[in-house]
Parts: structure tokens; C-alpha cells; sequence
């Protein structure tokens, strides 16, 4: 709940310093749900990623989509999934080796992570009206399309 100071001092406008904020504020319950499971925000991002492709997909394409959600090395991206190899929470398709698929304990992990910080993020965005929500998404969707748009000197990369 919202005090009546912080409601004061709270921002009227969305700029970096804000959605940054709001993003570590979120991450750092995310990371308590998944240090109580032994895994890393990097683990659960790449078993996402394996999730939505349908529990199987390409090595190559699997890296590449992690590196574009997490804005990291490649190097950094093909550790973490032989992390998740190593912990037999990925493994290598039998017919098709060049792919990756989800194990029975990775897909355990992954939802039982994803129920869990879902109760959060309900608790999050509980009476935020729905047209707030929808400008608000937007609006991020915008600054990414943006961000990820820019030069990739500029980002450092």
C-alpha cells in the first residue's frame, strides 16, 4: 500500500530513473524466488526462452534470443546453458543434437519459479486500473523498440 508521502514524491512522469526503480524493485523479489530454487535471473530468462519456443529449440537460436532479451556477451549466454546442461535442466534433443530441449526437472523449476513470482506480480499490479496497465506497456514497448534501435556503438556493444 501506498503512503500518503510516497504518493507526495512520487514521479509524474516515466523516464529511465523510474522504469529502472520499478525494475530492480521487481527483479529483486524475482531473485528471491530463485535463490530459494538455486537458479540465477539468467537461468530463468534462457528456461523461458526454451518454454515459449515449446520446451525444444535451436542452440544457435536459443543464444541469440537470450543475448537480444538480456543485452550480454554471447560468451555469457552459451555459459549459462552449459550451467543448465550441467544441471541436467537442459539437454540435447536426441534426433537433433544442434537442439535443445527442456528436461523434466528444468520444466519443473521453470514453472514452479513462474507460479510463484505470478502471486507476486498479481500482488504488484493489483488495482492499477487496465487502461493504466495498457498505456503503461505502450509506452515501455515503445522505449525498447527505440532503445534496441539504436546504434549498436551507442549501446556499447
Amino acid at each position: 500500500m501506498t503512503t500518503a508521502a510516497e504518493q507526495a514524491t512520487a514521479p509524474t512522469v516515466v523516464n529511465g530513473r523510474v522504469i529502472a526503480l520499478a525494475h530492480h524493485a521487481a527483479r529483486a523479489l524475482l531473485e528471491g524466488v530463485l535463490d530459494r530454487h538455486g537458479a540465477t535471473f539468467h537461468h530463468s530468462v534462457t528456461l523461458r526462452v526454451v518454454d515459449v519456443a515449446g520446451g525444444s529449440i535451436a542452440r544457435d537460436e536459443l543464444v541469440r534470443d537470450v543475448i537480444g532479451s538480456l543485452k550480454v556477451e554471447e560468451s555469457v549466454v552459451r555459459g549459462v546453458v552449459e550451467e543448465l546442461t550441467t544441471a541436467q535442466l537442459l539437454e540435447a534433443e536426441q534426433t537433433e543434437v544442434s537442439r535443445l530441449r527442456l528436461t523434466d526437472a528444468g520444466r519443473e523449476l521453470y514453472e514452479r519459479t513462474t507460479a510463484e513470482t505470478a502471486e507476486i506480480t498479481t500482488r504488484l499490479y493489483a488495482d492499477i486500473p487496465a487502461g493504466d496497465l495498457a498505456v503503461a506497456g505502450r509506452v515501455l514497448a515503445l522505449v525498447t523498440q527505440r532503445a534496441n534501435a539504436e546504434p549498436a556503438a551507442t549501446r556499447g556493444v
